[in-house]
């Protein structure tokens, strides 16, 4: 339905000069794919199948330069295999994409009435290739740096249970639609001609991109690879979908094949929700409702059983409570550009920051509390994340965030409001115990687990409301810490040997004690020249009694 008043042609020349004035290709992607989801793109009509001219002029209008280089590969690409007699047809994601209105960065070719040895003939006069998957009739092609992903339709059958028992066969004389069939969802059995524009739709794929609906294309085809469940979790939260309810009917229905796959193939679906969402917390709650939760990760069903005190948390349960802030994790990547380890980080820490509520929480009166949450929600992360396929490295700095998380704010409030000094050790006590993730890290989870919240009441007008927005540790923490050089790096210890050598001590198993009993002393409130002073007056005793002495010193 067209909005009454919509200037169409305005609200496409914004949206292309935003996404012109980004530098970043990923970051005038996102402006556009952000875009897709609203009315008024809808309304625009940018949505268009396009010829392989009207493509490239497109790409080149939104600024899309690197895209336009990879799109002209492909058509050059296609004609030579037009030239062979056979047909080469865009398939799968980059299809879906640019429908969707997203330039595509990845691209699939399918090739069809080519057979095996005259496809790869033409894929090595082409560029050089990698023939890792030619037994499975599919070759990468690397042009410059762009790579191409070219393949022979192939029937797929399952052989047995485990994810790798499949029968496998290519089958260039194999129709468009029987190709297309063993896709998993609607918009994904999209193909595309690009030198003629033709889309080849046989399952109302355009139609579900359309409506942002999620649907499996073939329900016997897509009950064998169990793993299609998770990849529709996180399609619904990167592209913002709903769910048919057959599609939702079979999600159920499948969750338990789930557990005969391993690690490595969970982990690439569940970062792709993560970092790839501007809304996470729709696939979260796509699994949560299609039991995916309570067959693989039963602790976080707790969460959505686990109240919360309304006066601070009016959202409701610690389940709500979490989407809200796993969005607003979203949000803060977005608006800070994370990226990579960085940006996963901050979400897993976002959405494992409240896992020791459920075991924490208690009424007190008639208060819901939950002392010592923090801590207590160091296990279930850790857990969740090893479950998942996170590497160590990664689950050590969410777990160090999750202990730490509401750190910033009790500080924050020690001085701000109750006025006590927070010296500058205890800062950078905070950021070593936050080590290997930083306070930057940090500061955005508590900010994040800061404004998923609410709407509260305004004190100031009782019939308003007001969901927090500001969060003014932000910029307290923000200059304390740099001014530390401690806000995007680990803390360097406030005393060194080499002071220790000038006070004449001799090298040796003493100086890391001396100088932990000196951090300890900085975090009580004594500056270095206090500590290096202490030392010196007190440097005749024996070493037992000078740590002693030194863990003892108070301000």
């Amino acid at each position: 339905m067209k909005q009454e008043g919509f200037d169409s042609e305005a609200y496409r020349n914004e949206l292309v000069a935003r996404i012109k004035n980004e530098p970043d290709t990923k970051t005038r992607r996102d402006i556009l794919s952000c875009a897709t989801r609203t009315e008024e793109y809808r309304t625009a009509e940018i949505f268009h199948r396009a010829d392989a001219k009207q493509q490239r002029e497109r790409l080149l209008n939104g600024g899309f330069v690197e895209e336009v280089n990879a799109f002209e590969k492909v058509v050059d690409f296609a004609k030579l295999v037009e030239e062979a007699g056979g047909q080469a047809l865009l398939v799968g994601g980059c299809v879906r994409d640019e429908l969707m209105g997203i330039p595509p960065k990845d691209y699939d070719i399918e090739v069809y009435n080519i057979e095996p040895e005259r496809l790869r003939e033409l894929a090595y006069a082409f560029g050089d290739v990698n023939e890792v998957g030619a037994a499975f009739g599919i070759l990468k092609v690397k042009i410059g740096d762009i790579d191409l992903d070219v393949s022979l339709p192939r029937r797929e059958s399952k052989t047995g249970k485990g994810h790798r028992d499949f029968s496998v066969s290519a089958d260039p004389t194999m129709s468009i639609e029987e190709a297309a069939r063993r896709r998993d969802f609607t918009f994904n059995t999209l193909a595309k001609d690009p030198l003629t524009g033709e889309v080849y739709d046989y399952f109302g794929g355009v139609r579900d991109i359309e409506q942002r609906i999620l649907r499996v294309a073939d329900e016997e085809r897509f009950r064998d690879d169990p793993l299609r469940v998770l990849r529709g979790m996180q399609f619904i939260g990167r592209f913002g979908l709903g769910v048919d309810d057959s599609t939702a009917a079979i999600m159920r229905d499948m969750r338990g094949e789930l557990t005969h796959l391993p690690k490595e193939r969970l982990r690439e679906e569940w970062i792709k929700l993560f970092t790839r969402s501007r809304k996470p917390s729709l696939g979260l709650q796509a699994a949560m409702e299609w039991g995916i939760f309570h067959e693989m990760h039963p602790q976080i069903v707790e969460l959505s059983r686990t109240p919360q005190e309304p006066e601070w948390h009016p959202e409701g349960d610690v389940w709500v409570h979490t989407l809200m802030v796993v969005d607003e994790a979203a949000k803060i990547v977005e608006k800070e550009r994370l990226k990579g380890d960085d940006a996963l980080l901050v979400i897993l820490a976002a959405f494992c920051h409240d896992f020791g509520k459920p075991k924490t929480t208690r009424t007190d009166g008639d208060r819901i509390q939950s002392p010592g949450h923090e801590q207590a929600g160091v296990e279930p992360t850790v857990k969740f994340l090893s479950e998942i396929g996170i590497e160590g490295s990664m689950r050590d700095s969410v777990a160090r965030l999750v202990a730490e998380h509401l750190r910033p704010s009790m500080l924050y409030i020690e001085e701000m409001l109750k006025g006590k000094k927070v010296t500058d050790g205890a800062i950078k006590r905070m950021a070593t115990r936050t080590n290997p993730a930083t306070l930057r890290h940090l500061l955005y989870v508590a900010k994040a687990d800061h404004q998923g919240r609410g709407p509260f009441v305004d004190p100031r007008n009782k019939e308003g409301s007001f969901i927090p927005s500001d969060y003014p540790v932000e910029e307290w923490l923000l200059k304390r810490a740099s001014d530390l050089g401690v806000y995007e790096e680990k803390p360097r210890p406030i005393i060194f040997g080499r002071d220790l050598v000038g006070l004449g001590f001799n090298p040796g198993r003493l100086f890391g004690e001396i100088i932990r009993a000196g951090e300890e002393m900085h975090i009580k409130g004594f500056s270095r020249e206090e500590i290096l002073l202490f030392i010196h007056t007190h440097k005749d005793l024996s070493p037992d009694n000078l740590i002693e002495v030194l863990k003892n010193a108070e301000i």
